[in-house]
């Protein structure tokens, strides 16, 4: 708390004047072309490895990087934070892009993993429920990887909740009239590195400048 505060400070001294026009443009608009779900972990910070400035990305953080598969019984959501999120993105934003967004050492997928989550946090294992289908998917892999098993968890909860966004209605739709595309990606800790998940080679590319050139002509 004491480093937050004395940043505040520091702001102000060196780069409020910088930000205030920046800021001021911004105050009563944004018009960010993409949303980004990821993990609420601290040492995940999407503003810095993608370079964007205050008003570019749009942002949704949970443990896990989860997306609840939509439900709609009595016309009440299970789970209205992630999907007040959606909705207002796409009906008042009307955001472009949406990335599921994991990363390496996640808490919630060694979780998962080691079942270690005793009874002072059985929120925490409520929510994670919604990594089930991952945790599944990742019990029956049999091929060899580089990665941990916490990192193949990692990579493969971030398709499966692609697929759980699929399920929101509007998502959906928007995806098959081309108002919209979703992107899986996958933060390495280690190396600052991001992977994008690629469709055709079915796997987690490195996003560097040959596979930029790749990625923009596709958008």
């Amino acid at each position: 708390m004491e480093k937050l505060i004395k940043g505040i400070v520091n702001f102000r001294k060196t780069k409020q004047a910088e930000y205030c026009s920046m800021f001021s443009g911004l105050a009563l608009n944004q018009s960010p072309d993409a949303l980004l779900i990821g993990c609420s972990d601290s040492r995940v910070v999407p503003n810095i490895f993608a370079s964007t400035d205050p008003g570019d990305l749009f942002t949704l953080r949970n443990i896990g990087n989860l997306v609840p598969p939509y439900s709609d019984k009595e016309n009440l959501m299970t789970e209205t934070s992630v999907a007040a999120t959606l909705e207002f993105s796409l009906h008042y934003l009307n955001v472009s892009h949406i990335i599921i967004c994991g990363h390496s050492e996640c808490g919630a997928m060694r979780a998962l993993i080691e079942s270690n989550l005793g009874p002072d946090l059985l929120l925490c294992k409520k929510w994670l429920e919604n990594a089930t289908p991952s945790y599944e998917r990742f019990k029956k892999i049999s091929t060899q990887s580089n990665l941990s098993p916490c990192n193949v968890l990692s990579r493969i909860n971030v398709l499966q909740q692609l697929e759980h966004l699929k399920t929101y209605p509007e998502v959906s739709q928007r995806l098959q009239t081309g108002k919209l595309k979703i992107h899986g990606w996958w933060f390495d800790l280690v190396t600052a590195n991001i992977f994008h998940h690629d469709l055709e080679r079915e796997d987690f590319i490195l996003i560097d400048e040959l596979e930029t050139k790749k990625m923009l002509a596709s958008l």
